[in-house]
């Protein structure tokens, strides 16, 4: 009797831990989760020295909607204040709607127009937050002509360069923003026929990327390319390249928000071709193992994991060719919203 007694707890013990050992297994596994992503693509659609694939895939959003940061600066549902501080602006959404933030939104205004440095969810009827942010602008620290300097009134740019990004959110380092920002505007200024600095802020990336010439430029990409995403029901990202070289892709879970973002994304790839156009720089041909292949390598860099709100956490993979994001909700079991894959070289 004591021994059949005896060679019951083990398994009475194994029965007790058995949920513990589960919820572990299960978390680990949420923490640990690997990409390896199986896109649908379709392309390429090609226009000049700019080449886009699109990506199509299962909607994962459910029932989350966003606003953008441009939509919601236009409807006066989000504030984003100045605060004096190069790299730190903070923001505050009055609205009842989750705002998603990119990396790389360029607000305008305060004493020196910056570039949204995070991905970043601003929850409904939010207080103010702080958030991580790049000058794009040097050299001016006061009002603008007619504008607010203690917050600012639109984001209806994306930066224009990988370099850019990179010098951002890998890199962390806004002495190498601002030469990006130069290299920029001195490659527009080079094959638009005419300086596109502005005489108001000769610094400012916002109004290079504003400068007539350079919009008369890019216009003819963006007729070209605007629509075809038109009648696809399923697009939930895209990978572009330029001169025939894969330069990044932007990838959502959800359909509705990369719908929103399109216009916004293609001006930015539109302005970074026109940059980078060479005499002999019409599009190489891209294939679609090409652009498969960039995604699975950036997929599988080495793992860093940082939170970046109490509603946000970032996992990073890196190695010496790609560098790959993907922002997480938490308030959502730490379900993904956007990917963001950049080729480095």
């Amino acid at each position: 009797m004591k021994k059949a007694y005896l060679s019951s707890i083990p398994i009475l013990c194994l029965l007790i831990a058995l949920p513990f050992l589960i919820q572990h297994t299960a978390a680990q596994t949420s923490n640990s989760r690997t990409t390896q992503s199986n896109y649908r693509l379709s392309g390429p659609y090609t226009h000049k020295n700019l080449t886009i694939f699109l990506v199509h895939g299962s909607d994962l959003a459910g029932n989350r909607t966003f606003l953008t940061l441009q939509e919601a600066l236009a409807q006066k549902k989000v504030i984003v204040y100045e605060t004096k501080d190069v790299n730190e602006l903070a923001i505050r959404n009055v609205s009842n709607q989750d705002v998603y933030v990119q990396a790389g939104d360029i607000v305008r205004g305060g004493d020196q127009d910056r570039m949204i440095s995070v991905d970043f969810i601003v929850p409904g009827r939010s207080k103010r937050m702080p958030i991580a942010a790049f000058c794009v602008e040097s050299g001016r620290w006061n009002r603008r002509g007619g504008e607010n300097n203690a917050s600012f009134g639109s984001s209806s740019n994306f930066v224009t360069s990988k370099e850019l990004k990179l010098a951002a959110k890998s890199k962390n380092s806004q002495q190498a923003v601002w030469e990006n920002v130069k290299v920029v505007q001195d490659k527009l200024s080079a094959n638009v026929g005419g300086v596109v600095s502005s005489p108001v802020s000769a610094s400012s990336l916002e109004l290079a990327v504003e400068n007539d010439k350079v919009k008369e430029s890019t216009e003819d990409y963006i007729k070209a390319l605007t629509n075809i995403t038109q009648s696809k029901t399923d697009v939930i990202g895209y990978v572009f390249a330029i001169n025939g070289h894969v330069n990044s892709a932007d990838i959502y879970a959800s359909r509705a928000l990369f719908a929103k973002l399109w216009p916004k994304l293609l001006k930015a790839n539109a302005t970074e071709a026109v940059a980078e156009m060479q005499i002999d720089s019409l599009a190489k041909p891209v294939t679609d193992e090409l652009v498969r292949g960039f995604i699975a390598e950036a997929e599988k860099g080495t793992e860093s994991q940082k939170p970046v709100s109490r509603r946000v956490h970032l996992v990073t993979k890196e190695d010496d060719k790609n560098v790959f994001y993907e922002t997480r909700d938490r308030a959502q079991n730490g379900a993904w919203i956007h990917r963001n894959y950049i080729r480095k070289d």
